[in-house]
């Protein structure tokens, strides 16, 4: 009897899933966390649709990944018309917020009696509440303002339990999408648990607030929260406090003297950087993470980062060169290179380059401000993907920056668009002095590989030519892709074959039947009424397999 991984999946330990046991995942556990989800659709009338509120407090309800999921929906317009997506932008600013006393028992389990030590005054209204934690602004025993992000008790758990439930629909769902087209859910689903298990470890925030204030220290116009890492740990976060606008405000930021377009260009630009430059990128830079402070962009949430290997910067930045120069070619050769698995073989690059010049053709008759940059990266992947080229995963998580970033900044420079400003940025980082030396020395190679391809070409016809005076020259051919016509005319061959075979058997039957040959069967003879029967036998087969084959 096959295994019913249905079964298998709800009945099974959670070892597998988490071999540490740290989320309790069990039978007992799924099940009730399913009838909660289930019991929370009902309430909210799912099946009879819902407005833009409804929605957004559904999704509140349903609890913090069910949230994320509606942060980053609330920058996709082409997803949701557009009144949901105003909706779900509150999403990124706020949520219920807890009662203070649960928020300071949290703090209680964290630095047990060290606190009074360590904060003089808490403030017991939030600063922002948050789907996975809550920020309360405090001061230090030393005088510090500062934020203190403390993590929403019991919200890890249920986060990876929602995710645990997502992993079996994805396993289910990955028994009947077989088309290698399909982007593998579980692979997507095994994505999302890393970034839960970093985004929910503020230990690990820490230390990025602190990589990303050094690698932009000489940006003016970056900065990020000075962060405390000896008061840090996995479930509390204290960091300096930012009196910043938050950048969707925008009548604020006008009133201060700002210009959004100025502030949306050096957004992009410097995440550019980040991607281009450092390796070391926001992988979530949707509104609510990020605020105008002093002239400068700040981005307050470091809990999801991304990260790019000299490889992949490399690969990454020849891809939008080569969207920028509109060049298939150029496009396919930075493709293949940045592929980590390729195999030459199935890959039928005619296509490939084919479809590659009619993706580039169909957006590059658009306007700039009408390209959707996460239309087009969905296109490139689905196209490698069927072209058997797999791209590293690193792509993913550049991809979905890109497109949360997009919808961010897309109000501040409507006229542009995301892969023009990063490819300026890649023109101006060029040093024209190392791109002058490096086309010289590129030339001095073609030539010098030139000059010994002549050479070997003047000796091996001179070779030839002496064979060919003296008879000893021959050429094997070898005509490639010619199988399929060659069978095809093997078909024909073989019913034309059996077509005269038909008509021989009719004729001879129709002769013998003229004739007084015992014994008789039907009025004619027996061997000319089994001539009769193979040649309709032979016929109707020949019917069969034609109309079976148009």
């Amino acid at each position: 009897m096959a295994d019913n991984t249905l079964l298998k999946y709800f009945f099974s330990s959670g070892a597998e899933i988490d071999p540490e046991g740290r989320f309790n995942l069990s039978r007992k556990t799924r099940t009730r966390r399913l009838k909660e989800i289930y019991s929370i659709l009902q309430k909210h009338h799912f099946l009879r649709g819902f407005s833009p509120e409804e929605f957004r407090a559904m999704l509140e309800d349903l609890g913090p990944s069910f949230v994320k999921i509606g942060q980053t929906l609330s920058t996709r317009s082409e997803i949701l018309p557009k009144a949901y997506c105003d909706e779900l932008k509150k999403l990124q600013m706020e949520c219920d917020p807890l009662p203070f006393d649960q928020m300071l028992a949290a703090l209680d389990d964290i630095y047990g009696e060290r606190q009074g030590d360590i904060f003089d005054a808490i403030d017991p209204t939030p600063l922002g509440s948050a789907s996975l934690a809550q920020v309360h602004k405090a001061r230090l025993a030393n005088g510090d303002i500062v934020a203190v992000k403390i993590q929403r008790p019991g919200v890890k758990a249920t986060m990876a339990l929602d995710i645990d439930i997502m992993r079996m629909v994805a396993r289910q769902a990955s028994r009947f999408m077989k088309d290698d087209q399909m982007l593998d859910l579980r692979d997507v689903v095994e994505e999302l648990w890393a970034t839960f298990l970093e985004e929910t470890d503020f230990q690990r925030e820490a230390a990025n607030l602190q990589e990303f204030a050094r690698l932009n220290k000489d940006v003016a116009f970056i900065d990020s929260p000075h962060v405390y890492p000896e008061l840090c740990g996995e479930y509390v976060l204290v960091m300096e406090y930012i009196d910043g606008i938050p950048i969707l405000v925008t009548d604020r930021l006008r009133a201060a003297g700002y210009d959004l377009e100025e502030i949306g260009e050096k957004i992009l630009d410097n995440y550019a950087t980040q991607i281009l430059d450092h390796g070391f990128f926001h992988a979530d830079p949707h509104p609510g993470n990020l605020l105008i402070r002093n002239g400068k962009v700040v981005y307050i949430d470091l809990g999801i980062m991304g990260r790019l290997s000299p490889h992949d910067r490399a690969g990454f930045g020849n891809i939008i060169q080569a969207v920028g120069m509109q060049s298939a070619t150029e496009l396919k050769s930075a493709l293949m290179s940045f592929a980590i698995a390729k195999d030459n073989a199935a890959i039928d690059h005619t296509r490939f380059l084919a479809d590659l010049d009619l993706l580039l053709e169909d957006y590059g008759s658009c306007d700039v401000a009408d390209i959707d940059i996460g239309m087009f990266l969905n296109d490139i992947l689905m196209l490698t993907r069927s072209c058997k080229v797999t791209l590293p995963s690193s792509i993913t998580s550049v991809s979905r920056g890109l497109v949360t970033l997009e919808g961010t900044i897309l109000p501040f420079i409507p006229n542009e668009n995301v892969v023009s400003i990063i490819n300026a940025h890649i023109q101006r980082t060029k040093d024209p002095a190392e791109e002058l030396a490096g086309a010289m020395e590129d030339l001095a190679l073609a030539l010098r590989s030139s000059a010994r391809g002549s050479m070997d070409a003047a000796q091996y016809s001179g070779e030839a030519l002496k064979m060919l005076t003296r008879g000893q020259l021959k050429v094997n051919t070898e005509v490639l892709g010619s199988e399929a016509p060659l069978s095809h005319l093997g078909k024909i061959v073989n019913r034309l074959t059996i077509g005269i075979i038909i008509a021989g058997l009719f004729i001879g039957s129709s002769m013998l039947s003229l004739s007084s040959m015992e014994p008789r069967l039907l009025g004619v003879p027996v061997l000319a009424f089994f001539g009769y029967l193979g040649a309709a036998i032979l016929s109707l087969w020949v019917v069969v397999d034609i109309a079976r084959k148009r």
